[in-house]
């Protein structure tokens, strides 16, 4: 029971106690692994858990403290200050002179500002602490280097949909933590459908069995598919715009483009508007697309995602999901070159290291009075004299005399590109 008499919720009363009763992660935690033999033999070193929400950072921690023979205290970053971190490590100095070791759990240690970690080197550099992080932000953006670097990182990933349904039930079963003592008959195709929904979340999964099972219990004491998947679809895709959730569906939406699969650019499309992103975002990034993965390999490209994003500007959500749509389906099957990105980055490389080589006399501006006494543009000459359009004649500072830069791919238009200047520069 809790402090104000109420029920701690489901996710909390079936935190494992021990390593048998953890779930997944078995390519960090499993049999024979360093983190499990430094945990069954108390010799647990600083460690980052970086993991999604639900994956079993928290639990491990929980098997940590039941596990060390050292002092175990919990701070969460959301309330604890530097005092705080302060007076945890005056009394670890004190309990080391006693022999006594000190463990120091921070949750959401990504809510710590600079400061904050700041004032846990000195215990984590001189080993007063060993100190368990746990974060659902990329640790290399939001944890200081210095804390980092004294500690070994431990990623989790999302437990498969088996591992969930295992939780489920030992839940559903459990008399005395868990839901086993309710009396309500739940349909065989319950846990499956929970677990799915939750999508590798052990901590969602378990606040929606719970509030299945209260409100089967209230009605007539029977959990079926149906009211698993009315209160299990009210849950939303975890996406935090500001965070690591962010980079990654943004990355596999662009290398889904750039991979020329519709169907996946579309879903990831797809799961950015539902998670409300700004549609101003993927339209730039589309309009970025269409010239450094596309360019002249298809031209139409540019205007169909500039196209796009001016409709999000003047027709707005949700109707605008169409027009990206459009636009990303059109992106994805689109002829591709990166020719147009190698071109300007070689020809910036260039003019970084050169040394300010000069406009060639017969390029410079000869329109104002004296430019001709000065030689500006003796020797021009002017292509559209010519029948073709077009005269044998030297561009580039004479420091880059026959640098190329563009090199048309062979693919969609570019491939005719790449005829016609094979024939200009022979």
């Amino acid at each position: 029971m809790s402090g104000t008499g109420q029920t701690p919720p489901l996710a909390w009363r079936m935190r494992p106690r021990d390593l048998r009763e953890y779930t997944g992660q078995d390519h960090i935690i499993g049999p024979d692994t360093p983190l499990r033999r430094a945990i069954e033999e108390d010799r647990l070193h600083s460690l980052i858990l970086y993991g999604p929400p639900g994956s079993g950072k928290t639990s491990l921690a929980a098997v940590i403290a039941n596990a060390t023979a050292a002092t175990f205290v919990r701070l969460s970053a959301v309330s604890a200050g530097v005092k705080d971190v302060r007076r945890v490590l005056d009394e670890a100095v004190k309990a080391r002179e006693e022999g006594q070791g000190t463990v120091l759990f921070i949750d959401e240690i990504h809510r710590f500002n600079k400061s904050q970690q700041d004032a846990l080197l000195p215990g984590v550099e001189d080993g007063v602490v060993v100190l368990i992080g746990a974060t659902t932000e990329n640790p290399f953006f939001e944890v200081n280097s210095p804390l980092i670097s004294r500690s070994r990182m431990y990623v989790l990933k999302p437990l498969a949909d088996a591992e969930v349904q295992e939780i489920l039930r030992r839940a559903g079963a459990d008399v005395d933590r868990g839901l086993g003592g309710e009396g309500v008959d739940v349909d065989e195709g319950v846990p499956l459908l929970l677990a799915k929904a939750a999508g590798g979340d052990a901590r969602a999964a378990l606040n929606a069995l719970e509030t299945a099972v209260r409100t089967a219990a209230a009605d007539d004491g029977k959990l079926s598919i149906e009211l698993a998947r009315r209160i299990a679809g009210g849950r939303a895709l975890v996406y935090d715009k500001g965070g690591d959730a962010h980079y990654d569906v943004t990355s596999a939406f662009i290398k889904s483009l750039r991979g020329s699969d519709p169907d996946a650019a579309v879903y990831w499309l797809a799961r950015m508007i539902d998670a409300g992103e700004d549609p101003k975002f993927i339209a730039r990034r589309m309009v970025i697309f269409a010239s450094e993965d596309i360019g002249n390999a298809d031209p139409h490209a540019l205007m169909l995602a500039t196209a796009a994003a001016d409709a999000v500007q003047f027709v707005g959500l949700p109707e605008c999901r169409l027009n990206l749509a459009q636009a990303a389906l059109y992106l994805a099957v689109a002829a591709k070159s990166n020719a147009v990105i190698k071109a300007i980055n070689a020809a910036a490389k260039d003019v970084r290291t050169g040394s300010g080589y000069e406009v060639p006399a017969h390029l410079r501006d000869a329109h104002y009075s004296g430019a001709k006494k000065l030689g500006h543009g003796k020797g021009y000459r002017y292509p559209h004299a010519s029948s073709d359009h077009w005269v044998d004649q030297e561009y580039l500072p004479e420091n880059l005399k026959g640098r190329r830069y563009y090199e048309p791919s062979d693919s969609g238009v570019e491939k005719k590109i790449a005829a016609r200047l094979r024939d200009l520069r022979k």
